[in-house]
């Protein structure tokens, strides 16, 4: 095959990904072969269900976290959870000394973030309570009015800590840190949805994470779209440069 085949082949295949993402569809996301080597099945938050988290659950099976775009965490005051835990590591001295400065395939800190639960759930961790929890957050954090109306929503909406993890993606979306955070999230903006990305690892059998041939394969016998983190950073930088997008 001709590398213009190659090309033309990537751009319909993320025009795919983005239309099903558009359609509340998952996808998966695979990252590179020098970093993580894993997949994960991702959608847009605000289209995730009682049955999307039941999918995730049982067909990825890794952790279930939801992103949100560096500029809107620190507006609406989400941190990094590594930030919260060396601004009290004078209480607590220990989570200095655990800072993670050593993550074998990224050189960045961590993306976590708090963990949260919606008010109106009872333990937080049913497939009901997550998927009420995550769309809720896509929803109340992506309004259109004032951040300081929307922090209020957010405390009245929301207790921490909870079941639902969160990610903040780096400040330069795939400029600095290319991780699924920042993919999934960067292929949210691309589609148009609210731009936050739930996503999920896929889990082997074997007590490890599913090998890219395998999920190509599950891809195909479900009827799921597959992309690698190549083509969404080629396709990030040409929205980029056609859009004049300023994260």
């Amino acid at each position: 095959m001709s590398s213009d085949s190659e090309s033309i082949g990537d751009i319909m295949m993320i025009q795919k990904a983005l239309e099903d993402i558009r359609n509340g569809k998952p996808i998966l996301v695979f990252d590179f072969d020098d970093r993580e080597r894993e997949t994960d099945m991702t959608i847009a938050s605000e289209f995730v269900t009682t049955e999307i988290v039941g999918m995730f659950r049982r067909q990825a099976g890794g952790l279930l976290c939801t992103t949100t775009p560096y500029k809107t965490a620190m507006d609406v005051g989400l941190p990094f959870l590594s930030d919260v835990f060396w601004d009290d590591s004078g209480k607590y001295p220990l989570l200095a000394s655990m800072a993670p400065t050593d993550i074998p395939y990224d050189r960045t800190k961590s993306s976590f973030g708090i963990t949260i639960n919606h008010r109106d759930t009872y333990t937080g961790i049913t497939d009901r309570d997550r998927a009420l929890t995550i769309k809720a957050y896509a929803d109340t954090l992506f309004q259109d009015k004032p951040v300081d109306e929307i922090r209020k929503d957010m405390g009245d909406r929301f207790r921490a800590p909870g079941h639902v993890h969160l990610l903040n993606t780096s400040d330069a979306i795939l400029e600095n840190r290319c991780g699924h955070t920042e993919l999934c999230t960067a292929l949210m903006f691309m589609a148009g949805v609210k731009p936050s990305a739930t996503i999920c690892e896929m889990m082997g059998d074997d007590g490890g994470s599913r090998s890219k041939e395998d999920v190509m394969r599950y891809a195909e016998e479900n009827g799921l779209t597959f992309i690698t983190g190549i083509e969404v950073i080629e396709a990030w930088r040409k929205f980029k440069a056609e859009t004049g997008f300023d994260q």
